[in-house]
């Protein structure tokens, strides 16, 4: 495959080739990744490895920009290699994921990944060459990307995540108590948060957010909302770009996850209080008034709309803001690009509450600092002060308040 990819040429502003260090246990799997790499003149891989132990020596040796990662490998899969990479020398890793291997690809994001993709076919043709150009597409985003707040990032999820096995470890009965049981049994945590609040469950929400993200988002998404409580009066919605056949496992592991429970959202299904709904892949999420209240419109882009980025996170945000006004909070979180961007000033006008993650400290600034330009921002807070801002708002929304 020596033709020239269906993507631009990739170099940063002085021109400069990136550089690629390609991980796969799979010598196909090396080879046609370096011929998609190498199509482009502005792109060298400068090394070949076939499992992590390799891999890191050759991080260490020739320094590349960027690193596309198998997960499952011999001898160091590639959880191991992110978790020593993230610690020594942090770099940008691009996931290159087997379709069936969804769920662990969220697992490498916690642990300091940037993006993923699907692992080529083996055959030629249209799928092989568009994921050629989105690999190329995804590189070409490295030179914009804060690579040291993926290991911020990476470091805050495992906080979190020790604090919640603090929790349940808390939870558990004293063993000696236990012992003074004639039939006593051991107890599973099966859900790793503490349960939502039942009322918080049920009933309209008083109040909405709406989330948008791309780039570095699912790790940013899933941080914001474990650190939200189960007894919020309101609902959450999320625009997330990533690819159809991941969205449902991205919503399922959160709700393992976090307090609010969280699935894909459906089409016609009514908005409840504590709960989350992420927007499938490929379709775009709205909300509007049904006879039994608000209800989610999910709908699948055709003709002319199938080029647009989706799910779009302008529409989603139009439309809360449309139906909620000052009982709305719009939030936008690292993305590359502008998404997000009319649908936070549209909300801005009505009333509603427009919240950017700090572009300072934004693992892609491109989305939260398009909406500061366009002086539609109300706050701009760190990741992790976001979620506070939230519970207030939240708090507003029970007095009859909400917005800004």
């Amino acid at each position: 495959m020596n033709q020239r990819g269906p993507s631009d040429p990739v170099s940063d502003a002085h021109g400069k080739t990136l550089r690629v260090l390609v991980v796969d246990d799979s010598a196909y799997n090396r080879q046609t990744l370096t011929s998609m790499l190498e199509a482009d003149p502005q792109i060298e891989v400068v090394g070949r490895a076939i499992n992590g132990r390799d891999a890191l020596q050759s991080v260490m040796e020739v320094a590349p920009d960027v690193i596309t990662l198998d997960l499952e490998m011999p001898e160091m899969d590639g959880f191991a290699f992110l978790r020593l990479l993230m610690a020594r020398r942090p770099t940008p890793v691009i996931v290159i994921s087997s379709h069936s291997a969804r769920d662990t690809v969220f697992r490498a994001l916690e642990l300091g990944a940037m993006d993923f993709m699907a692992k080529p076919s083996r055959q030629i043709g249209p799928e092989l060459r568009e994921i050629q150009g989105e690999l190329l597409r995804k590189i070409r985003l490295v030179k914009r990307l804060h690579a040291v707040r993926l290991q911020h990032r990476a470091q805050a999820l495992a906080l979190q995540r020790d604090a919640r096995v603090t929790r349940e470890m808390t939870a558990l009965p004293d063993p000696e108590d236990a012992s003074t049981q004639g039939d006593a049994r051991p107890v599973v945590i099966a859900h790793a948060p503490t349960a939502p609040a039942p009322a918080a469950t049920s009933g309209e929400p008083l109040g909405i957010v709406g989330i948008a993200a791309s780039t570095g988002g699912p790790p940013a998404v899933q941080q914001l909302l474990c650190g939200l409580p189960g007894d919020l009066p309101i609902a959450v919605l999320v625009a997330q770009h990533m690819p159809a056949r991941f969205t449902r496992a991205f919503a399922s592991r959160l709700d393992k996850m976090c307090s609010l429970r969280v699935n894909e959202a459906i089409d016609g299904a009514p908005l409840q209080r504590g709960h989350v709904y992420i927007s499938p892949g490929a379709s775009n999420i709205e909300i509007a008034a049904g006879d039994d209240g608000v209800q989610l419109v999910v709908r699948t882009p055709e003709g002319a709309a199938q080029g647009k980025i989706t799910p779009s996170a302008d529409l989603m945000l139009r439309a809360a803001a449309a139906q909620y006004g000052r009982r709305f909070c719009a939030v936008v979180l690292t993305g590359m690009g502008s998404d997000g961007r009319e649908g936070a000033v549209f909300a801005r006008e009505q009333g509603s509450l427009v919240v950017v993650e700090d572009p300072q400290t934004a693992v892609m600034p491109g989305m939260p600092q398009s909406v500061i330009d366009a002086g539609a921002a109300d706050e701009v807070h760190a990741l992790d002060d976001i979620p506070e801002v939230l519970i207030r708002f939240a708090e507003r929304c029970k007095g009859g308040r909400g917005g800004a």
